[in-house]
């Protein structure tokens, strides 16, 4: 079996809703049976004892209400699953399946369901399983504190902001572990550069199977196959791109020859739709696309746009203060290139996480105004060389508002800078730049 292959399931494992539900089901069945070998063994008090038909009740009733609260939960999730898609963004779902607390609370349901259930079997006129009739009610009661605490959890937690934390959280969290990767930043090694090999032609190009987005490359298993053979190992697509059947994945240099491509293919994981694990601009796509539709006509609710942009802004700030998201290139031991993924460059991520919120909020002045106090917080926090492309996105802001706005007091007042958007404490006046 394959890296990729593997990696498939695993995603299927943490985004499936039938997974942990399982085994809570079957861990209720194995409780079941140590319960009924504890039976007898301890003497519980006489208020804790039951007759053989209020026992069976109680567990019945125990099995029926779980059966009603998973129902219950399934269409909780149906309705958060069509609010979430039509006022947030459809790529953010693909997350959302992975909450542990909705995988933990169908697992206790599940577990107490079959619990109850199995103890029913065991009940007999002259023999009553008096300890799991009591465990069945304490499972009750914290199954239904666990179901407040999902309905809890899910009403804050699909707020517009709430979403763009989590986000915010995530991306900067897969930067992170990018950065404990054994990197290097972009230039010579001992055997040559990216860039001299970019003028070469490649000795095997290892082509896809199958078309899909790129979800995630087994970096570690190619730098071990190129050292073996040494060879360099070249991607021409980074994280997130979409390769068609047939599309080349990964080039070939120093190799005059390889039978092994099958197993190279399978280094390299597509899917349907990409996911966060290696690509932490995913997460700045889910954040922009719900402040671009907040700016929809049919929405027009540049609070939350403006809301989303305090994320964003944090976001950039921590990217371009890195140099984790710029880094591409892999070495051996001996220093030597061994594989080269392209990245996105600071530019990339700024226009990104900008452009597209100009372009839907150059009429809203409450937008222009907090991208506007956004931008001028990165130039003053991001290195010297990363300054430039920063001044460029206010200039194009300036341009566009100043070209849409045709009411001086409105372009005045578009052109200013705000943390809140409008309403803030002013610590940035509005200067009429339109020229």
């Amino acid at each position: 079996m394959s890296w990729a292959v593997r990696f498939r399931i695993r995603q299927q494992v943490r985004q499936s809703l039938w997974a942990v539900p399982l085994l809570g089901a079957i861990a209720g069945v194995v409780v079941s049976r140590i319960d009924v070998a504890l039976e007898g063994r301890w003497q519980l008090p006489a208020g804790w004892s039951y007759s053989s038909g209020t026992a069976s009740s109680v567990l019945a009733a125990i099995a029926g209400a779980m059966v009603g609260l998973l129902g219950l939960v399934v269409t909780i999730t149906v309705l958060v699953v069509q609010m979430a898609t039509g006022t947030l963004s459809a790529r953010f779902m693909r997350l959302w399946y992975r909450d542990r607390v909705q995988k933990i609370t169908l697992a206790a349901f599940t577990a107490t369901f079959t619990f109850s259930y199995a103890l029913l079997r065991r009940i007999e006129p002259d023999s009553v399983p008096d300890i799991g009739v009591s465990a069945a009610g304490v499972a009750v009661t914290l199954d239904l504190i666990l179901l407040l605490v999902y309905v809890d959890r899910f009403l804050h937690m699909l707020r517009p902001v709430a979403v763009a934390a989590a986000m915010a959280q995530a991306g900067l969290r897969i930067i992170r572990l990018m950065g404990d990767r054994s990197q290097v930043p972009y230039g010579e090694s001992g055997n040559g550069s990216a860039g001299t090999l970019g003028r070469r032609k490649p000795d095997v190009r290892v082509r896809a199977g199958q078309s899909g987005a790129i979800q995630a490359v087994h970096t570690e298993g190619l730098v071990r196959w190129a050292t073996r053979h040494s060879a360099v190992c070249v991607l021409p697509h980074a994280v997130g791109d979409f390769v068609i059947e047939g599309g080349v994945v990964v080039d070939v240099y120093g190799v005059a020859g390889t039978k092994e491509a099958r197993r190279l293919r399978g280094m390299v994981a597509l899917g349907h739709e990409r996911t966060i694990d290696q690509d932490p601009a995913f997460a700045l796509r889910i954040m922009v696309d719900i402040a671009i539709r907040a700016l929809s006509p049919a929405v027009n609710d540049p609070t939350t746009a403006t809301q989303l942009i305090n994320h964003i802004g944090a976001f950039l700030t921590r990217i371009g203060s890195s140099e984790t998201a710029t880094r591409r290139i892999w070495l051996d031991p001996a220093a030597r290139l061994r594989l080269v993924i392209p990245s996105r460059t600071w530019e990339d991520y700024l226009q990104l996480g900008v452009s597209e919120i100009r372009l839907y909020g150059v009429t809203s002045a409450q937008t222009s105004r907090r991208l506007r106090a956004m931008l001028s917080d990165l130039a003053e926090q991001v290195p010297a060389d990363r300054r430039p492309a920063v001044a460029h996105q206010l200039t194009v802001l300036d341009r566009v508002v100043a070209s849409s706005v045709s009411d001086p007091d409105d372009r005045r007042l578009a052109l200013g800078q705000d943390e809140q958007g409008i309403g803030g404490a002013g610590r940035h006046t509005a200067v009429d730049r339109s020229g």
